[in-house]
């Protein structure tokens, strides 16, 4: 109990709750909304950076990944996204597989792949880009395919999970991404992402992919209609299955783009992200990693956030289009070099790893 005299809060309500992290004891659901109740940000987190250092010290994880989104050509209409096409929309696109493997290199250690449920696709042609990534490329580890993605293959092949995991595994994927979970509230599914499978769907795909030894991320959509209620709900779910099958690579939190969507008029601040991002680590007892990804958050809250409890600020990425086609300001890409400028301003160590948190080199 020493260690609680270490900080002080200005909110009383964090005193209790700061109890429970010096002891080792998991938060609740009541503690996670007091956390995000409390105006106390800076005290927030001082704990989360607590608990981070203790797992991995002053150490942050980076990765020389590829975004690769072959197609916007969407079945699904989600209000939040701006991503999406239908045939005849001046920004719809197909990526050709020469587009594709262009933009991969020998360099490049992960290949992150996510895009549109294409209707006029077949199964086979998703299969064959990540068979013809990794034929061209086989030292790259490829991410690829969010759960309503497995499920939207499900949906045209009339085949299980399992089945479509397995011929996507002997293709050449190695682990997937976590996108698609947005938040866990039906109320919210209702409103936005009516199409898209829910909360059960999307815990179940993962569930059964933990089953089949694929390690997984998982991620949070906030900052648009949802309530703090609703993102510790939708946290303590997530929470769950890790205690179940311990799958989880890292929690990614991801900062809406409002973009031209009008569900609201701004962003989250810096200061609504920076708690989140802690809130979560307070919360995760049971997953390694909390990820700023800074191409949502911006560079200069990306590097704060490694204060507030993150351990990972995911990788060099390249090109990325779902974000910036909402007006994300982030940059496209970073290079090596500036991934670990952004951690070394934090007062943190930059580690390179691979898809798997294997370390390639610590750059002290």
């Amino acid at each position: 109990m020493e260690a609680t005299l270490e900080l002080q809060f200005a909110d009383p309500a964090l005193e209790p709750i700061a109890e429970k992290v010096y002891a080792g004891q998991r938060l609740t659901r009541e503690d996670g909304e007091a956390l995000f109740a409390s105006p106390d940000v800076l005290g927030i987190g001082s704990l989360a950076d607590h608990v981070r250092q203790k797992r991995h010290g002053l150490n942050t994880y980076f990765v020389l990944n590829r975004h690769i989104n072959p197609t916007n050509y969407c079945v699904l209409s989600c209000k939040f996204c701006e991503f999406g096409a239908k045939p005849g929309d001046s920004h719809a696109y197909e990526m050709s597989m020469e587009e594709i493997l262009a933009r991969c290199s020998d360099e490049v250690r992960e290949v992150h792949i996510v895009g549109g449920h294409h209707i006029e696709w077949p199964f086979e042609k998703y299969v064959d880009i990540v068979r013809s990534i990794k034929q061209a490329y086989p030292n790259v580890q490829i991410k690829a395919w969010t759960a309503p993605e497995i499920d939207f293959f499900c949906k045209i092949t009339k085949k299980e999970p399992e089945e479509v995991l397995a011929i996507m595994r002997e293709a050449g994927m190695l682990t997937m991404p976590g996108g698609g979970a947005e938040v866990f509230s039906e109320r919210v599914r209702k409103l936005l992402f009516r199409g898209k499978i829910g909360a059960d769907r999307w815990l179940d795909i993962h569930r059964r992919a933990h089953r089949m030894g694929f390690r997984t991320n998982c991620t949070m959509l906030y900052g648009h209609v949802e309530t703090h209620a609703e993102r510790v709900e939708h946290i303590l779910r997530l929470r769950d299955l890790q205690d179940q099958t311990g799958g989880f690579l890292a929690f990614v939190p991801l900062a809406f783009q409002p973009g031209n969507t009008g569900l609201v008029t701004r962003q989250c601040s810096a200061i609504e992200d920076l708690k989140t991002v802690a809130v979560s680590r307070l919360l995760f007892d049971n997953i390694d990693h909390i990820k700023s990804y800074w191409i949502m958050l911006g560079e200069d809250t990306g590097s704060v956030a490694l204060q507030f409890g993150a351990s990972d600020i995911d990788g060099t990425i390249g090109e990325e289009k779902i974000v910036h086609f909402a007006q994300a300001k982030s940059a496209v890409g970073h290079t090596r070099e500036e991934l670990i400028r952004m951690v070394r301003e934090a007062g943190r160590v930059p580690v390179e790893r691979d898809a798997l948190y294997n370390v390639i080199q610590v750059y002290n």
